[in-house]
């Protein structure tokens, strides 16, 4: 049946009109995973956690200690105490790896891996260290973090983000990673910048951080601005390919050793070795 246009519209006008709820008219479009979203303003950012390492030893109230000499998945040498490896003086936590048998094989070399008791989700973390001075090869210092989920789930499952690692029988290079089911070393397929050149990594002080989101992990070298790294959220993303949703708890410790670290071997005269860490700082918004 035809039916005019001025009866149309006429009949038109007769309908009765949806009025927009005010959250309806003042809801924003959400960008969907993967397009690009506003720029965070970190300077926002406040101090939520830290550890200034001020004291006399190391404060049992944030950090507890992994330990035994179990090769800890790397085949690596070094056995891990529950505190002798670790001191607190002049402000600073100095991890040392030491020797303390003939050499040359697991258990005669000991050092110290702590994990704080704090968790974190999203936020600026940054830790301000020095790398052991360069004696020569076979220590593998690291500040990182691993999913807090990890004895449910295991790794890579849990996601794995490397802060800062170095292997000094290649000095003068800082490593930032990022490890998860989908992309890990294991497979060859990790998130990496591979090796970065920094001359002064043994001799000074440099900041070591990531600004963490639910849209992405980007890794930066003393300054916010100076960012190296950035791996963002894949546009369908899953525990698999982006389990960085969840708390995390942060690793500071010396390797010795190990499937990387003593890739071409582990020199004994490079005993004692020594990390030196200002701080451990998290930055959150409110």
């Amino acid at each position: 049946m035809k039916i005019s246009l001025s009866i149309f519209f006429a009949l038109f006008l007769l309908l009765p009109c949806k009025e927009q709820s005010k959250d309806e008219q003042q809801k924003p479009e959400v960008p969907e995973p993967g397009e690009p979203v506003a720029e965070v303003d970190w300077d926002e950012a406040t101090l939520a956690w830290s550890d200034e390492f001020d004291g006399e030893a190391v404060d049992t109230e944030k950090w507890k200690f992994e330990t035994g000499a179990n090769g800890w998945g790397n085949n690596e040498w070094q056995n891990y105490t529950s505190g002798p490896n670790s001191t607190v003086s002049d402000g600073l936590l100095k991890i040392t790896a030491k020797k303390t048998g003939p050499g040359q094989k697991v258990g005669d070399y000991t050092s110290s891996r702590m994990l704080s008791k704090e968790t974190f989700t999203y936020g600026r973390m940054e830790v301000r260290a020095k790398i052991p001075e360069w004696k020569g090869k076979g220590v593998w210092p690291a500040i990182w973090m691993l999913g807090d989920n990890i004895s449910q789930v295991g790794w890579p499952d849990c996601g794995e983000i490397d802060i800062m690692e170095y292997v000094s029988y290649a000095p003068n290079e800082v490593h930032f990673t990022i490890h998860s089911k989908a992309n890990n070393h294991v497979q060859g397929t990790q998130i990496t910048t591979g090796p970065m050149k920094l001359e002064t990594i043994e001799e000074e002080f440099h900041n070591y951080g990531i600004l963490w989101t639910e849209r992405y992990v980007k890794f930066y070298l003393d300054d916010i601005d100076n960012v190296k790294l950035t791996f963002n959220k894949p546009t369908v993303p899953t525990q698999d390919n982006w389990p960085f949703d969840k708390p995390f708890f942060f690793l500071l410790n010396i390797a010795v050793g190990g499937n990387w670290g003593g890739l071409q071997g582990v020199d004994d005269n490079i005993f004692p070795s020594t990390m030196e860490v200002d701080y451990v700082r998290v930055y959150q918004f409110e």
